[in-house]
């Protein structure tokens, strides 16, 4: 055990003694919790009019992406309204942007739905009527993307601050140090991952403290809400440690770990459902999501940050994380050298 301590001493050392890789692990995340929170996820509410009075000027402005749409609305249409002729209002949309063509056929199919109500309504309702019940207040995007920073962050921390300083301890004949030591194969292993989740660990509560503040989320000050974000946090640390010390222990060129940060990146952070939910993603991506530690991750968060949903809402979340974590880490014991 102390031996082992002692090489989750040194490289905890060596991390706060570099301020600046700290601040590179927590910059990604915020930066991005902080301009795609604000970037996406907007309701647009208001339309700007501009008449006009040639139909064909007004769809090759459409086309060029001078306006955004335009309303055709045929000629003599009151006296046809009137006439109960049903005359038929043209939209033409650029289609390209999906939000604001969305955004603006919804709101011309409620202008329309509004119009073809009766002046004069019936007394017996033979319409069957949706009544729609939100369970939470409004979530912002940017407390939505909130529980995908919040694990982005932890990754960040084990690929910068455990597999690349690892690879680049091998690479500098650090690593060699240990093999004239009677430190075992396990007490390596268990020491150098014991240390990146340590440091998984500060980055994620960090994040979760400041990007919650600049979400505007106030769970974190409940005590119970506290504890379990902790232990989904130590989980994730796990993890994503077990899975990155099993990538990169048989790993010798410290440019490997460079290259394949951004593969990774969009390989895992993408499906799991920190973006966009995972239900849409086509079958071949949800296979992914399936065994995608981020996946777990990011449900868990959202269901305490965003939903209040207790352990029990978490419950497989973390068990699976511990149990990837575990698995991982006695994968890649094995295939740890104690040899050059």
């Amino acid at each position: 055990m102390k031996r082992m301590m002692a090489i989750v001493e040194r490289e905890m050392r060596k991390f706060f003694r570099s301020p600046a890789l700290m601040m590179v692990s927590m910059t990604l995340p915020l930066v991005q919790l902080i301009v795609l929170g604000n970037a996406f996820g907007g309701k647009i509410r208001t339309f700007t009019t501009v008449a006009y009075n040639d139909e064909q000027a007004a769809r090759e402005d459409v086309r060029t992406g001078k306006i955004d749409g335009a309303v055709i609305i045929p000629a003599q249409y009151s006296r046809r309204v009137l006439a109960g002729d049903s005359p038929a209002i043209g939209l033409v949309v650029d289609n390209s942007d999906q939000t604001m063509s969305a955004s603006l056929e919804a709101e011309m199919q409620s202008l329309v739905d509004a119009l073809n109500a009766p002046v004069i309504q019936q007394k017996v309702v033979q319409q069957i009527a949706l009544e729609i019940v939100e369970l939470y207040p409004y979530v912002e995007y940017m407390k939505y993307l909130l529980a995908g920073s919040i694990a982005l962050a932890m990754y960040v921390a084990v690929m910068i601050g455990g597999g690349m300083l690892y690879i680049d301890d091998k690479a500098r004949g650090v690593h060699e140090g240990y093999l004239v030591t009677p430190i075992t194969r396990l007490e390596l292993v268990l020491g150098l991952n014991l240390a990146g989740t340590i440091k998984a660990v500060l980055s994620g509560i960090c994040i979760t403290a400041i990007g919650s503040l600049f979400a505007g989320l106030g769970v974190i000050f409940h005590p119970v809400t506290a504890l379990l974000l902790l232990l989904l946090i130590i989980s994730t640390s796990m993890a994503f440690n077990g899975m990155m010390f099993l990538m990169m222990v048989r790993v010798e060129d410290p440019l490997v770990p460079r290259a394949m940060f951004g593969v990774l990146n969009t390989l895992l952070f993408f499906p799991s459902g920190a973006i966009s939910p995972v239900s849409g993603l086509p079958k071949w991506l949800r296979v992914i999501a399936d065994v995608d530690p981020f996946t777990y991750a990011v449900h868990g968060f959202k269901a305490i940050l965003l939903k209040d949903g207790g352990f029990t809402a978490i419950r497989f979340d973390l068990l699976f994380l511990v149990c990837f974590g575990i698995l991982t880490l006695a994968i890649a014991t094995p295939l740890f050298k104690r040899t050059l």
